[in-house]
């Protein structure tokens, strides 16, 4: 693996659902070291800061930091653990996949599990279970009492278990979180670009927290910084998988989405067009796409203050939402190249052109 492939490897594999998103903050600081000065937001938002040549422009970029997982309700008086979602799960993807619970004395492995279909009438056995009917099985047996063993409680954090992997086309890699570790990746990636080049704005790199539970962290963080830009990094669903999605272009490989519509967010429309006219002048490799449910964190940010100039950079992603996603590099390459361009090109002369209506 190259030197990105081994970050992303850590990233993806660390632990940190919503609300928990400590160990990924301290992965980005350790991979931008001292280049940056660091601050948090008080939901734990993490902020590294770059002053360029002159302090022009406050250019944020922001990825969230949490992944989807669940949260412990209950230990049942039996030694099997009942819980809850955190961020959005479809009931098939959940049966049956490793979990991590962290608690105050450590990392406690489990699985999701059900009742055996053997154990099932008939007519129930093609029935998708619901989440409530779920456990997670964390080793009871007879003579082991899980409550005094492991001092599971309720409100700790459970995560999945997947490992990074490199698939058999190079390019493509198979991992648990890219929802949205992606995203912090990319900023990640740009920062530690652009702390080497002369800039000429005040680059910000934000790992925003909660984004799966309401866009939390982004509204916190975007006060904090009062950029006059905003770029949310985010994944994108992949429309390449179905027969219903002919002629979409949010597909792997085909660039970085400069992402016109979410349900979050209507773009300034001057950023949209400055943003396609500079990836177009960079030979950077790109497509206009939409998300067709859901929100990002630009649509937070859009809304901070009287308002700041954001736009969606998406990241086609497949599976997202489950134990294991896809993405592929060139994609994540062509956003860090966009990222980093944008923060070269976006000076104050310029961004107050885009502000004039």
């Amino acid at each position: 693996m190259d030197r990105t492939e081994k970050f992303m490897k850590k990233m993806t594999e660390i632990e940190g659902i919503s609300g928990f998103e400590h160990q990924v903050a301290n992965l980005v600081k350790e991979e931008l070291g001292n280049t940056c000065e660091y601050e948090y937001d008080n939901l734990g938002s993490l902020v590294c800061k770059h002053v360029g040549t002159a302090e022009n422009t406050g250019i944020m970029m922001a990825g969230h930091m949490d992944e989807i997982g669940f949260i412990v309700q209950q230990v049942t008086e039996d030694g099997f653990i009942k819980f809850l979602p955190v961020g959005g799960w479809w009931p098939g993807n959940v049966l049956a996949q490793k979990v991590a619970i962290q608690t105050r004395k450590g990392r406690v492995l489990g699985v999701i599990g059900s009742p055996a279909i053997h154990d099932m009438d008939k007519e129930k056995q093609g029935n998708l279970m619901k989440l409530k009917d779920l456990f997670i099985d964390v080793g009871q047996s007879v003579g082991y009492d899980v409550i005094k063993k492991l001092d599971i409680r309720p409100g700790d954090p459970i995560t999945p278990i997947t490992e990074f992997e490199i698939m058999s086309n190079k390019k493509m890699y198979l991992a648990k979180a890219w929802d949205n570790r992606v995203g912090v990746l990319v900023m990640a990636e740009a920062m530690r670009r652009l702390v080497k080049m002369k800039h000429p704005n005040i680059a910000y790199g934000v790992g925003t927290t909660q984004e799966e539970v309401g866009l939390r962290g982004a509204k916190t963080a975007a006060a904090l910084c009062k950029p006059d830009v905003a770029f949310a990094l985010d994944v994108c669903t992949a429309k390449d998988t179905g027969s219903g999605n002919k002629g979409r272009p949010e597909k792997l490989g085909n660039g970085v989405g400069i992402m016109v519509f979410d349900r979050s967010l209507i773009p300034n429309m001057k950023l949209r067009d400055f943003m396609i006219d500079l990836a177009e002048k960079h030979k950077i490799k790109h497509f206009l796409g939409v998300l067709d449910n859901g929100g990002t964190d630009a649509g937070r940010i859009n809304l901070s203050g009287t308002g700041i100039l954001s736009m969606y950079i998406g990241i086609a992603s497949r599976y997202i939402h489950s134990h294991i996603s896809v993405i592929h590099r060139d994609d994540f390459d062509a956003a860090v190249e966009l990222m980093v361009q944008a923060c070269m090109a976006l000076d104050k002369k310029t961004v107050e052109s885009l502000k004039s209506f």
